[in-house]
């Protein structure tokens, strides 16, 4: 008897398509990252990138529970003195709603080379154009 072990060419990638429109931020936050690990997939291996491609449109229409939509904040910093930059939800979905996704997703995600392999298959769209239709479409077809 011998234990197999997956190797980087058996590895086969799909593509979903979700849409964000009227999702709280945080179950589809956790719904894409799972996608983004391939938790879900038998051949699952903590130590290798084997995770699906995924497309979230309609980022824009995304959703807060409670009191959150004027109390969240999202920090960054310049680098330079003083240049910490606070901004709230409501004004980053105006502004990048793309990043309020990318942003929670990445949260989940393992903080290593590994997670951020893992993160440029997140394509994150503010309307619901993309350009991946194709790719979506033939996996559906098959």
């Amino acid at each position: 008897m011998s234990t197999t072990s997956v190797s980087s060419k058996d590895i086969k990638r799909q593509w979903h398509l979700i849409n964000a429109e009227g999702k709280i931020l945080g179950r589809l936050a956790t719904e894409v990252a799972t996608i983004l690990m391939g938790k879900k997939k038998p051949s699952f291996v903590p130590y290798l990138d084997i995770g699906d491609y995924v497309v979230v449109t309609n980022a824009s229409k995304v959703q807060l529970s409670g009191k959150k939509m004027q109390n969240k904040t999202y920090t960054r910093h310049s680098g330079y003195p003083g240049g910490l930059k606070v901004e709230t939800f409501d004004k980053l979905i105006v502004r990048r709603p793309e990043k309020i996704i990318e942003h929670a997703v990445a949260g989940m995600l393992p903080g290593n080379k590994l997670g951020k392999a893992m993160i440029k298959k997140l394509k994150v769209f503010a309307s619901s154009e993309h350009p991946y239709v194709k790719e979506i479409k033939k996996e559906t077809k098959e």
